[in-house]
């Protein structure tokens, strides 16, 4: 092996001397660096936009619901809850009311969807970056508080401390039509949960909802928090099918499972596309690796008459492409390792910088450029890339060994 180096040493530096060579081999080095950067890079954006989908999104979305078929509500539902959180697959459950109505505020309307919990079930640490410290205290301090989604607030100029009315519908036995209920609530703070769910989201008291609403029981369904978020619909099917009452089953990727496939979808093909430039990038490899081959035939032809055998031909060929491939990926790798953690900050100094907005708010869930660095991505990178790098050079190392050294002497 180390014979093979020190030949491969020495092709390549006599390589350099041709120019078109040289730039093809370059080439290559810098397709496989920037595949594997881009790469690396891009599939931390996903790890990112995936952690913030888990810790800002489902830290108010429940992972899974279950709801009262009837009007009146779960039946003993501290008794399901305190059976339930047994289950090694539940994190927490919480009852809630649900109410979707109309805001009203100084002649202005708009739709909002209004959940009750129990605070005494809730922690602010749960909604550290939804809701301020002093907008959760106040919240705390009263039945008739109410939490907005920043959109709401902003389309009807509300702050902190403004009375709003909330027109309820009222239904009734045979359907007639019976004029809303309104009921008056005080605005502690705002909700910045991102993206349109700021434009129509609204958290209150689980008491006042129900009283409101007409659940005589206290709570209309159960919101679950789960071990894992992505075993919802087996965990959430599973729970209900066995639940005491009737009930309506509902998980988050119904709701806003839609997120979490786009970034998966993505995530595939960033996959395959960077993984075809990589490839791309070492068919370079293999026209340097045969250009090399054909003008090292004499070489070739004097090393086998002095009784080199067939593979230290071919390592020492397979090693010359490797060197390109391997310069390319280390650098790749290492440019990414250092940009990928600290990605969202330069993205925001470029924003800062030139103006422009990358990621608004008012149409994804969040308003920065994520990024979260998985060793195991890395790992897998550089593990294809260098795969398809050996790939690249057995072509041409065995069209070395094939090299017929009294043709290539007399020739």
């Amino acid at each position: 092996m180390n014979l093979a180096w020190q030949l491969a040493s020495r092709f390549r530096r006599g390589k350099q001397k041709n120019g078109y060579i040289s730039f093809i081999s370059f080439s290559s080095t810098v397709g496989i660096g920037l595949g594997c950067f881009v790469l690396i890079v891009l599939l931390s954006v996903m790890n990112g936009f995936e952690r913030e989908l888990l810790n800002r999104i489902l830290a108010v979305i429940p992972h899974g619901e279950l709801y009262a078929v009837n009007s009146e509500g779960i039946e003993n539902w501290e008794k399901e809850i305190a059976r339930l959180e047994q289950d090694p697959r539940v994190e927490s459950i919480e009852p809630y009311t649900k109410i979707t109505g109309m805001l009203q505020h100084k002649g202005s309307l708009k739709a909002v969807e209004i959940t009750g919990f129990d605070i005494s079930r809730a922690s602010h640490d749960r909604w550290r970056d939804q809701v301020t410290k002093a907008g959760w205290q106040q919240f705390t301090s009263g039945d008739d508080q109410i939490l907005l989604g920043q959109g709401l607030m902003q389309k009807l100029s509300l702050s902190a401390g403004d009375r709003i009315g909330v027109l309820i519908p009222t239904a009734t036995d045979n359907m007639a039509f019976k004029a809303p209920h309104l009921m008056h609530l005080t605005v502690a703070g705002s909700l910045n949960v991102g993206g349109e769910m700021d434009n129509y989201l609204a958290m209150m008291h689980l008491n006042t909802a129900s009283k409101e609403s007409g659940v005589t029981t206290g709570a209309q369904g159960l919101r679950f928090m789960l071990k894992d978020p992505y075993d919802a619909y087996d965990t959430m099917r599973s729970i209900g099918y066995d639940f005491s009452q009737a009930v309506y089953i509902s998980y988050w990727m119904r709701t806003q499972g839609h997120l979490y496939n786009d970034i998966q979808l993505v995530r595939v093909v960033v996959m395959i596309s960077l993984t075809l430039v990589i490839a791309v990038a070492c068919f370079n490899i293999v026209s340097t690796l045969v250009m090399a081959v054909r003008e090292k035939q004499g070489a070739i032809a004097i090393l086998k008459t002095m009784g080199a055998g067939d593979s230290l031909i071919r390592r020492t060929f397979m090693i010359q492409g490797l060197i390109n491939g391997v310069t390319g990926i280390v650098c790749g790798t290492v440019a990414a390792v250092f940009v990928a953690p600290n990605l969202s900050a330069i993205v925001a100094f470029i924003e800062k910088l030139t103006g422009i907005t990358v990621l608004s708010g008012d149409i994804y869930f969040i308003d920065f450029l994520p990024s979260e660095l998985q060793w195991q991505d890395v790992v897998i990178t550089v593990s294809t890339a260098f795969v398809l790098c050996l790939l690249a050079t057995w072509y041409p190392a065995s069209r070395a060994v094939k090299v017929d050294p009294a043709r290539a002497l007399n020739g």
